[in-house]
């Protein structure tokens, strides 16, 4: 479970259904009971709006739906694609405040599942007072889904050479780049231009209105804080409650949120290193020693990939997955220092189950369409790199900012340089007007999603206010911090938002 929710909020796809016993309506804040949407409709949007979804019953006593949405919300009357959505029924009905609706982040990862989870990720009181709804955003898991490449070229894309030292293996991560994009065009080409931040901003207000909640309670992680902040753009009298966790900076170009990626993922690093030594781990006993065996195994691995599980190799991409991925989460830093000393004495076991991990990749293949949907999304959502010229003349500053992951970051942007989908739109700041209190959360040493972010989208935003958590790992909310928990669930609950910036 732990894994699962620590991808589910990383930032690096039916039919037949049974009526819900809430008789298809919603519950306005304040428990007002409804027939049908509340808030405003868009003009020509009646139809979405006003659709009453069939509620069946999946899992321990959660109700599953599927809604329809226009593919292009510039032409409605065209053609349509489905959302499948997940609700937690609150658990006390007669008092049930209204929807809190969440998403895990991504771009990519299954709001579906992050619903199941709804007993880990929320606390009680939360889970007393809201129906909580996650849903697959377009182009994710089971509701119309992005479709690019087979297990095996995936495999090959994830595992491709990201710090290319000769033309040649420039040329090949472009022919892998190349191949994830003509998969996508090919597969998925009607779809592509239509799954935008913005277009899935769209959606979530269709779900805010067929619930029959005036406004949007709404908490989102990583990613799922920019989908939050651009429905506050969008929508802003329609905003009720949102909460903003591990915060993206929506004013930053993909080059300056790169470089400040690849510094969040070093000053993560070295606060494992520096608790590892606290600890006298065997990869050191001092900071200086630890990363000293971590660079190691980074260089080494270039040339010389590890065995793994007998079918693949641990190739230099797939150590650094395997680095990162448990920065996310700091319980899982012990596996971090068992998986590097195995690296070292050339067993790469560890580190490709933790690569794997990150990956949503099982024996049977990857569980997920997330590997595709990031690339989808952020291709679509601002302009990136447009080509390899562009590339080699900011990689002395990539590596400047981050000797350590900045290649990475910086070349595993070269799919959008061969995207079919040119971005519709470009970095600026989101101070939606108007909207109500909006809390941002930002955790200092936050690997993925550096905190200087939720600082920046909180200054932004008009009624933004920033609750600091000082700590490790991504996200803040429900992290072992009571500060920040009793904040958080103080103003979903009752609307109170902290009078000023809180740290924590």
């Amino acid at each position: 479970m732990l894994a699962a929710l620590a991808l589910l909020t990383a930032g690096c796809g039916v039919a037949s259904r049974a009526q819900d016993a809430d008789g298809g309506g919603g519950t306005q804040p304040g428990g007002t009971s409804t027939k049908g949407p509340a808030g405003p409709i868009p003009a020509g949007l009646e139809k979405f709006y006003q659709q009453q979804p069939d509620w069946e019953r999946c899992g321990s006593g959660n109700q599953c739906a599927t809604i329809t949405v226009p593919l292009d919300y510039e032409n409605p009357s065209g053609k349509t694609i489905e959302l499948r959505a997940r609700k937690v029924p609150a658990r006390d009905r007669t008092g049930k405040i209204g929807t809190l609706f969440i998403n895990p982040g991504g771009p990519g990862a299954s709001g579906q599942e992050f619903a199941a989870a709804a007993g880990f990720v929320l606390g009680a009181p939360l889970l007393r007072k809201f129906d909580v709804i996650g849903w697959d955003p377009r182009g994710v898991g089971e509701s119309t889904p992005v479709r690019c490449l087979d297990t095996e070229q995936l495999d090959q894309f994830i595992a491709a050479d990201g710090s290319p030292d000769t033309e040649a293996e420039i040329n090949q991560l472009n022919t892998e780049a190349k191949t994830l994009a003509d998969g996508c065009e090919q597969r998925s080409g009607e779809l592509l231009p239509h799954v935008s931040t913005k277009d899935a901003a769209r959606d979530i207000d269709v779900l805010r209105g067929i619930v029959g909640d005036s406004e949007l309670y709404y908490l989102g992680m990583s990613y799922g804080t920019l989908l939050g902040a651009t429905y506050a753009e969008l929508f802003p009298k329609n905003v009720g409650r949102l909460v903003l966790d591990g915060a993206v900076d929506p004013s930053k170009s993909s080059e300056s949120n790169n470089m400040a990626q690849a510094k969040g993922f070093d000053t993560a690093l070295e606060a494992f290193a520096e608790d590892c030594a606290q600890r006298s781990c065997r990869l050191g006993s001092t900071k200086a020693e630890v990363l000293a065996k971590v660079d190691k195994l980074l260089n080494d691995s270039d040339a010389n990939p590890l065995p793994g599980d007998g079918k693949r190799e641990v190739t230099q991409a797939m150590v650094v997955l395997g680095v990162i991925y448990p920065l996310y989460l700091k319980d899982y830093w012990p596996r971090l220092e068992d998986a590097v000393l195995d690296g070292l004495a050339g067993k790469g076991a560890r580190l490709l189950a933790l690569a794997d991990e990150y990956t949503d990749r099982t024996p049977r293949g990857y569980s997920n369409n997330a590997n595709e949907v990031i690339y989808a999304v952020n291709c679509v959502d601002r302009p990136d790199i447009s080509s390899v010229a562009q590339a080699r003349s900011q990689e002395a500053a990539y590596k400047a900012a981050s000797p350590r992951f900045g290649s990475f970051l910086l070349w595993g942007s070269l799919a959008c340089a061969n995207w079919p989908v040119k971005p519709e739109d470009k970095p600026h700041a989101i101070k939606a007007p108007g909207a109500k209190p909006i809390v941002v959360v930002g955790t200092t040493r936050d690997p993925a999603t550096p905190y200087a972010w939720a600082v920046g989208l909180a200054g932004q935003l008009e009624s933004g206010v920033l609750i600091t958590r000082d700590g490790d790992g991504h996200t803040g909310y429900n992290e072992g911090n009571a500060c920040v928990d009793t904040a958080v669930e103080t103003y979903l609950l009752k609307g109170t938002a902290p009078t000023g910036d809180l740290n924590c």
